[in-house]
């Protein structure tokens, strides 16, 4: 159910038990009566909430368009009044000299830097971004995410792979940890829970050659049984071994603490004996602790939002410095927890990459989705990160951060131009220097207004975004084991 939960193992389910449309059977054939079609199924009410979420969100006022609200009414005013006085008060041709100078400031007063000012910024660090792996789908994002002072992150398949590894195998005197592994992945190579790929894959990597299985079982929601190499083997939860009456008390008290820290343990026995577990985990991605230290120290709050336990939701939180937990959450609940932190006063960016992030990724001012995730996740996100790592989301607010202060350099410039220009078009140096300026030379100096502010903008394409080297992640890999 991780399109719903978000968590990286499957839900065991009974008869009598509520499936949710659009997940996955892993394993054995079940009878399902259909109580909710259509619009009424959560993965419509998911998509209901995505787009009630973008429609709700007001587009953000651009400061340009504000500017240029005032901006040309005045220079209007301004060109009428210089005709005025000029036609008035000027020597002769008064008429000449009025009609002139008023031209020369509508010309030298032309937008044009206004008007360049952030599309050109936003174009040249959309370009940027991309290049760096951040595919930005609307300037809005860019705007907001400067402003951005919390930021919400899911766990499963953003904090961490997503996908389930062994992580200690613990064998008893009987065996030795090679062949505990060994038998279980050869049975496990039979089966269909997500669970068998993490022991066939470990095996792989230490080059184990696997054995032939015989009179396969898999016992739903519990494990799996069979005879490898003529010894009776299995492989599961504790409830796999009440059924089967044996003993594993004496591997409980290693078991417990592995729990804690998140793992999930599975018991192996051989002939009816307990010899040993495995535990298996989801890791944390290598970058996961450096970005999370990244934004932390830029100032931002830092809250994981998932729909997994709690047990390791938290232990996946200590282990990434993480206070702010929100554990076991559904998809139409994560949206409120955003709406929730945005009635705090918060502006709120998130990241995710499941179904179940939809709704909150469009609630939040700035969705960001990792670039392997689900569609409807993509879809709903303003920002995507191809490469898939938080690391991408701290390169994404420094584009945010670069791009913001370029347009208001540019917005700036062109300000100042105008602030001087417009004064020395309508005449104001006449009185003392005998200075006019003609409209041929006020066109010269509003285009070269515009060219100083698109070359402003593209210094956007030599920013740097990555994070300083002094920082390097992988002396935070060690968080995997």
């Amino acid at each position: 159910e991780s399109m719903v939960t978000g968590e990286s193992l499957p839900v065991e389910k009974f008869q009598g038990n509520p499936l949710v449309g659009g997940t996955v059977n892993g394993s054995g054939g079940l009878v399902m009566r259909a109580e909710r079609v259509g619009s009424d199924t959560l993965l419509a009410r998911i998509v209901q909430l995505v787009a009630q979420a973008q429609r709700s969100r007001a587009p953000i006022q651009k400061l340009a368009d504000v500017i240029a609200g005032w901006f040309v009414p005045a220079v209007l005013l301004v060109s009428v009044l210089t005709f005025l006085a000029w036609s008035t008060f000027g020597p002769e041709p008064r008429l000449a000299h009025a009609f002139v100078n008023a031209v020369a400031v509508l010309i030298i007063a032309c937008p044009c830097a206004l008007g360049l000012a952030t599309p050109m910024s936003i174009m040249v660090a959309a370009g940027r971004g991309a290049t760096a792996g951040i595919l930005v789908k609307n300037a809005e994002a860019l705007e907001l995410f400067e402003k951005v002072d919390t930021v919400v992150v899911d766990k499963t398949g953003t904090l961490t792979a997503g996908k389930p590894r062994v992580d200690a195998v613990i064998a008893s005197e009987r065996i030795s940890e090679f062949d505990l592994l060994r038998l279980s992945a050869s049975l496990e190579r039979a089966a269909e829970h997500p669970l068998a790929s993490a022991f066939i894959a470990a095996a792989n990597e230490r080059k184990i050659a696997l054995a032939d299985v015989a009179e396969f079982r898999a016992i739903t929601g519990k494990g799996v049984v069979g005879k490898v190499e003529g010894r009776s083997v299995a492989v599961g939860n504790r409830a796999l071994f009440v059924e089967l009456q044996i003993d594993v008390h004496a591997f409980e008290e290693r078991a417990e603490p592995l729990r804690r820290e998140g793992r999930t343990v599975v018991f192996i026995a051989v002939e009816s004996v307990a010899v040993g577990l495995i535990a298996v985990v989801d890791p944390i991605k290598p970058t996961s602790a450096e970005a999370i230290k990244q934004l932390q120290h830029a100032g931002l709050r830092v809250v994981m939002l998932t729909g997994d336990n709690r047990l390791t939701a938290e232990a996946v939180a200590r282990s990434l410095g993480l206070d702010d937990v929100r554990a076991e959450v559904s998809p139409d609940r994560k949206a409120d927890v955003i709406k929730e932190l945005q009635a705090e006063g918060r502006r709120v960016a998130m990241a995710g990459d499941g179904v179940n992030d939809a709704p909150a990724l469009a609630q939040a001012e700035v969705g960001v989705a990792m670039g392997a995730g689900a569609d409807v996740a993509i879809e709903s996100a303003s920002i995507t990160l191809v490469k898939g790592d938080l690391l991408g989301l701290v390169r994404a607010r420094n584009l945010s951060r670069a791009t913001l202060r370029n347009i208001r350099q540019n917005l700036a410039f062109a300000f100042l131009y105008n602030l001087i220009g417009i004064p020395v078009a309508a005449g104001v140096l006449y009185p003392f220097f005998g200075l006019l300026l003609s409209p041929m030379l006020a066109g010269a100096a509003m285009t070269f207004s515009s060219v100083s502010v698109i070359t402003n903008a593209l210094r956007l394409r030599h920013v740097p975004l990555s994070i300083p080297e002094t920082s390097h992640p992988a002396k935070y890999a060690a968080m995997n084991h």
